[in-house]
């Protein structure tokens, strides 16, 4: 079975932002498509929005200008859904409320051939029950894009309970032929990427309401540690706090209250104060006054320590150690070891370790080292330009100072954050590994479509699932289970998935 070839028209419904994108791709594939709104007007200016675009292509050379009026003339406007009789496929691209897309299909249906297969752009709403209205409900299938929708890789794919396969095996292929990345995808709240990636905001809001840093450095250090192109506070604002906080209130509410999604009391003051994020002028920061704003906390130089001495070698760390091999550190213990938990920096004033998931204050305690300081989760240690550390209450000035002058030998700016258990790109990014986890563990949908659905999706760095196998799962693990023994929360609880993984000695792909 292949796609739907490029002589079938296709039909899409809203010429907004979303419906636009869409019949861009759409008609770049070569099919003619057919942009209806009901708001007069708004599907020229959806075309005349989608020439604009391509006209910047064109002013860099990415397009000749022939291709660009080859693809606005396979868009028409159409001034009713009834001229849509001939459509192979109509995506709707509509406000998201369950009853107006309901009423849509059943108008569809009236006089659209049985063929036809009616497709929901929806990023929350339950396929199931947008079907449910229908006399043939297995031909409507959720075929959620990401916006900017001409660049954006990733379609998910979603079968609702009464979704024909052979109707979403068509509507994956034909995403395919379109340039993108799809992922099979059960229909449940959040579907993927909207349910995986509510950690990164709520652990971050979390991190920030427990005064570990501001706003500015934890999302420095997700971005200089952590390797995303955002961090989540700019993220926030550019989606819309309003929007951002409105998806977690709905999987919260859909999900029956399940802790782990769990709104922000913090992102909601901000929506009761109109601090929506760049469209409102503010949001966690100021964009009418950016003056105003606070910048990431950054050490000031300080001496480097005299001696270091390295031991418990890990592959995790190779790119820290290649960093140490450029110094007069000495890297004591050269032997082999899977696990990064062991691995251990010693000065002359302070004992530094990577987080765990416990407080520095309460490893010290567990550990008998008053000294202790602790570091965050790198994508890569050595293309890091930022580094997170935190000191046990116990834990002298000196130490912390010792600390912050043998991260600055390696060329890194420092943030120190306060005591939170797991410090900020750990935390967050084990949560990620373990929703990632936890939604495949439910059926949502298959290991790989995780990593594809997020780096598509959201542009992480790293898939998370790809990320679990390579921090692995006995620190993953060790993280978590230290976070809900803190907190005593059922929003820290381990899939069982990953438990399983560990006990079998395998990896999650």
């Amino acid at each position: 079975m292949t796609g739907l070839l490029s002589d079938k028209t296709v039909a899409i419904i809203g010429a907004g932002t979303m419906g636009a994108g869409i019949a861009q791709v759409a008609a770049g594939f070569g099919h003619q498509v057919m942009l209806f709104d009901q708001i007069e007007g708004a599907a020229q200016k959806g075309i005349d929005n989608i020439s604009h675009g391509l006209n910047k292509l064109v002013e860099r050379g990415k397009i000749t200008d022939d291709k660009k009026n080859l693809l606005i003339n396979q868009i028409k406007v159409v001034s009713s859904i009834e001229e849509l009789t001939f459509a192979s496929l109509v995506i709707e691209a509509i406000v998201e409320n369950l009853e107006v897309k309901q009423k849509l299909f059943q108008q569809l249906e009236k006089f659209c051939s049985t063929e036809t297969i009616f497709a929901t752009n929806t990023s929350s709403l339950s396929i199931t029950a947008i079907a449910s209205a229908l006399k043939h409900s297995e031909r409507v299938v959720g075929m959620h894009f990401f916006n900017p929708a001409p660049i954006m890789k990733l379609v998910e794919v979603i079968s609702g309970l009464q979704t024909n396969p052979k109707i979403a095996q068509i509507v994956f292929e034909t995403a395919t032929n379109w340039g993108k990345h799809p992922v099979y995808v059960r229909s449940t709240p959040g579907f993927i990427v909207n349910r995986v990636a509510r950690p990164f905001y709520a652990e971050a809001l979390r991190i920030y309401q427990e005064g570990a840093a501001n706003i500015s450095t934890i999302d420095a250090v997700m971005r200089e540690s952590g390797g995303f192109r955002m961090g989540p506070f700019e993220l926030m604002d550019l989606i819309g706090n309003d929007v951002n906080y409105s998806v977690t209130a709905s999987v919260h509410n859909s999900y029956y209250g399940d802790q782990r999604f769990t709104p922000s009391i913090i992102q909601q003051e901000y929506n009761n104060a109109g601090y929506f994020g760049r469209k409102a002028g503010r949001g966690f920061y100021n964009y009418t006054d950016e003056t105003k704003n606070i910048f990431p906390e950054t050490a000031a130089d300080v001496s480097t320590p005299d001696t270091a001495t390295i031991s418990g070698k890990s592959q995790f760390f190779n790119g820290l150690l290649k960093l140490l091999s450029q110094t007069k550190y000495i890297i004591e213990d050269k032997s082999e070891t899977s696990s990064p938990v062991i691995f251990t920096i010693k000065t002359e004033l302070a004992t530094i370790k990577l987080t765990d998931g416990r407080t520095a204050t309460q490893r010290a305690f567990d550990e008998q080292i008053d000294d202790l300081i602790l570091f965050d989760l790198a994508l890569d240690y050595e293309k890091a330009t930022r580094i997170a550390i935190a000191k046990a209450d116990q834990a002298t000035e000196l130490a912390i100072q010792n600390a912050i002058g043998f991260f600055q030998r390696l060329g890194k700016k420092v943030s120190v954050l306060d005591d939170v258990a797991g410090m900020c790109v750990m935390r967050i990014v084990c949560m990620l590994i373990n929703e990632g986890a936890d939604t495949v563990n439910q059926g949502v949908c298959e290991m790989s479509a995780i990593d594809i659905a997020m780096k598509n999706g959201v542009n992480y760095p790293e898939g998370p699932i790809a990320w679990g196998d390579r921090i692995g799962l006995e620190l993953v693990i060790k993280t978590l289970k230290n976070l809900q023994k803190l907190y005593g929360e059922d929003r820290y609880r381990i899939s069982p998935l990953l438990t399983r993984k560990f006990i079998a000695k395998k990896s999650l792909l």
